[in-house]
């Protein structure tokens, strides 16, 4: 039984964001606003367990989408098991990136409880007081605090996000007042078959600077 009865909150923002499109291989471009992927790792970041997982709602613009354009020295190797050493002076590579700057968002998502026997690779052991209700409070102690396990980022580490959760009382502002078709974008990858990850998509429009996202088991998403 899947638990859809809380939604939460996160007001995000950093100077700079790069939600890569995936078929644009050798320059990076974004996509004009944060993926439902990108928004799910930051809630991921938060708080996370093999008994739940995030699945984001509705995204909100605050910022007017803005660009700029960076070159950037990049390594053009990965390290082996054989040899860990890359000289960088061989394998630099310098690429062109089309990011976003000056980014703020509220992003929503609920919090959705995985029954035991539909998890992989967990132990039996310290579930029996297993419920949303505890994990929600969990996500919601952490994130009034800021707490973290790993720093939540926008599209890439280097591009640090920052976050506050949001309550029923605070004042909020609108969101930018714009209506575009983003086209196509990710949602997520889809891990059903850890041998064959594939990517999933949806149709993004942006009314008003909102956007909803259909949730996983929604016809509108493409795989």
């Amino acid at each position: 039984m899947e638990h859809f009865d809380k939604e939460f909150c996160l007001e995000v923002w950093g100077d700079m964001a790069c939600f890569t499109r995936p078929e644009l291989k050798v320059e990076r471009v974004s996509y004009d606003v944060i993926t439902p992927s990108a928004a799910r790792a930051i809630f991921d970041a938060i708080f996370w367990k093999p008994a739940i997982r995030w699945e984001i709602t509705k995204i909100e613009v605050l910022n007017p989408i803005k660009w700029t354009s960076v070159r950037r020295n990049e390594v053009g190797a990965v390290g082996s098991l054989r040899s860990s050493t890359i000289f960088i002076e061989e394998k630099r590579q310098q690429r062109n990136s089309l990011i976003l700057k000056d980014v703020r968002y509220r992003v929503y998502a609920r919090l959705i409880f995985i029954p035991l026997n539909k998890r992989k690779d967990e132990k039996r052991e310290n579930t029996a007081d297993e419920n949303p209700g505890k994990y929600n409070a969990m996500f919601e102690r952490r994130a009034s605090k800021g707490q973290c396990f790993n720093q939540p980022y926008f599209g890439t580490r280097e591009f640090s996000a920052s976050f506050k959760l949001i309550k029923e009382t605070d004042e909020l502002s609108k969101p930018i007042a714009e209506d575009k078709d983003l086209g196509l974008m990710l949602y997520d990858m889809d891990f059903t078959n850890e041998n064959n990850v594939m990517p999933m998509f949806f149709r993004a429009n942006m009314n008003q600077g909102v956007i909803i996202v259909p949730p996983l088991n929604s016809e509108e998403i493409l795989r």
